[in-house]
Parts: structure tokens; sequence; C-alpha cells
């Protein structure tokens, strides 16, 4: 897929900001000094950017840049038509100016001022660590379940409270009340006394 304009020239921009400052120093310098051709490292009309850098001092061997720059001047056009050719008025301009571009915001970047921020910002966490510790409660275990035989069984609720003032009633297993359980016994007795009453017809 063909780059457009701006993206091709999105490349080329970061491939000088990839330069050695001395090599976009040194470019800067060959530009004004020699006749710039696209598509070859020279020719007999003249040099590619790269070699004008290295000629006057800033030697670095950097493919990327070769590459942006003939893409960046040959868009449009496929590989096999290319020929080298004169650099346009219009493309040297915009590499000088992207050149000097780089090399002004290399300057105004304040690394010292981040560096600061950051052992502040380093320093203020450390200090909250330390605080949180200070006041960690320990986590304490988990209580353990209760067994089978602690638990609280479904049934009839305690009601010993509220009826401990009726009279007659108590709690029982069996009975509802003390009541109930006389009755009971006299009803199971019955039938001996009746019994023990009754004369014998032997």
């Amino acid at each position: 897929m063909p780059r457009t304009r701006t993206s091709q020239l999105s490349v080329l921009r970061r491939a000088i900001d990839c330069l050695p400052r001395h090599t976009r120093e040194a470019m800067l310098v060959g530009i004004d000094n020699n006749t710039i051709v696209v598509g070859a490292y020279s020719t007999a009309d003249g040099v590619c950017p790269m070699l004008a850098a290295h000629r006057a001092g800033g030697r670095t061997n950097f493919i990327a840049f070769a590459r942006a720059w003939d893409e960046f001047c040959f868009r449009g056009v496929a590989k096999r038509r290319r020929r080298p050719r004169l650099a346009s008025h219009t493309e040297l301009v915009t590499l000088r100016s992207h050149i000097e571009a780089s090399l002004l915001a290399e300057e105004t970047v304040d690394l010292s001022g981040a560096l600061t921020e950051h052992d502040r910002l380093r320093r203020n966490r450390a200090e909250r660590e330390r605080q949180v510790a200070a006041v960690a409660v320990p986590i304490r275990e988990a209580p353990a379940k209760p067994r089978d035989r602690d638990r609280v069984r479904p049934g009839d609720p305690d009601r010993r409270r509220e009826l401990a003032g009726q009279p007659g009633w108590r709690w029982l297993r069996i009975m509802r009340s003390y009541d109930e359980y006389e009755q009971a016994l006299a009803e199971l007795d019955f039938p001996q006394a009746e019994r023990e009453l009754t004369p014998s017809r032997h």
C-alpha cells in the first residue's frame, strides 16, 4: 500500500531524529556546500545528504535515513522507474527545516525537571507505604465454623422467659406443661387403681 506524502514526511522526520546530533549539524553544512541528489549515494552531478554530512565531518552509517529520503523524494514513482536526479529546491528546504526543527527540539527538552519530579513522586510513594505499614491492622484468622453439636437446631422457640410467670407452665420435652404431665400420669395409673379396687371373682 503506497504511503501518503504526510506519512513519508513523518518517516523522514523520525529518521532525522535518530541521527546523532553531530551528523545533523554536519548535514546542514553539507547540503549548503554540495549539490544534493536523490536515488544514489553519489553521481557525477552530486552526492546524497548522508555523504554530504560525511564530508562535513559527521560520519554515520544510517541506512534508514537514506531510504526515508528516497521514499520521500520519489513518492508516487514506482521503484523500477526511479533514476538518480538532482534534489528539488522544495525537497532541500523540507530537509533543512526538519533538521533544524530536530536540533531545536533537542535543545528545548529539559529532562532535569522530569527527573526531579520522578524523584519526588518516588519519595512520596515510599513515605505513604511506610505510613500504611505503621498503622496496618494484622489480618485476623476467620473464626472456626461451629461444630454440628454446637449449632442451634430448628424446633420450637425457647419461651422460658415469656412463660416463666404462668401458673403450671414448665418446659418439658414431651409435655407442654406440668398439668398435662400430671393428667397423663393419672390416666396411666387409673386402670391400675381400678383393678385394685375391683374385687376378684375367683
